[in-house]
């Protein structure tokens, strides 16, 4: 019973870091020209669409939620802010995603195939479901490089 929750667990902090990740970014570009930022507006719903759900899933079933911590947050934050004043183009912005996403998506596919046997079916769908979400995010912003 613990696999179905720690895998929507998962979904929960990756998509949360995600939505942070992204609305930070979003405010470094506020006042810059870049053609990605539509792209950025589109997936951060996505990921607050799961984070969501995810969470919902979790209270329903009585699991409390585990936050990132602040030092966690404040990194990626910092880390965010170096790399658009050293280079805001739409390439780096979508090399910068890129990375991050594909290390969170190797990980979901590690974690679904881990579970794959002990977790419900349902669990497994929406962990899949997400995971296509990463891969077709990916896609979409190879467009930019």
């Amino acid at each position: 019973m613990k696999e179905n929750y720690e895998l929507i667990e998962h979904i929960y902090e990756d998509a949360n870091m995600a939505c942070y990740t992204l609305e930070k970014l979003t405010e470094d570009l506020i006042e810059k020209d870049n053609k990605i930022k539509r792209c950025l507006e589109d997936i951060l719903k996505e990921y607050t669409s799961y984070m969501n759900e995810a969470r919902k899933l979790l209270e329903e079933n009585g699991i409390k939620i585990k936050e990132k911590s602040s030092i966690s947050k404040m990194m990626a934050n910092k880390g965010i802010k170096k790399e658009v004043k050293k280079d805001n183009s739409d390439s780096a912005i979508a090399e910068l995603l890129i990375q991050g996403i594909s290390m969170g998506s190797l990980d979901m596919d590690k974690k679904i195939s881990s579970y794959d046997k002990d977790t419900k079916k349902e669990c497994i769908k929406f962990a899949k479901d997400f995971l296509k979400f990463q891969e077709k995010t990916i896609n979409e912003l190879k467009k930019y490089l």
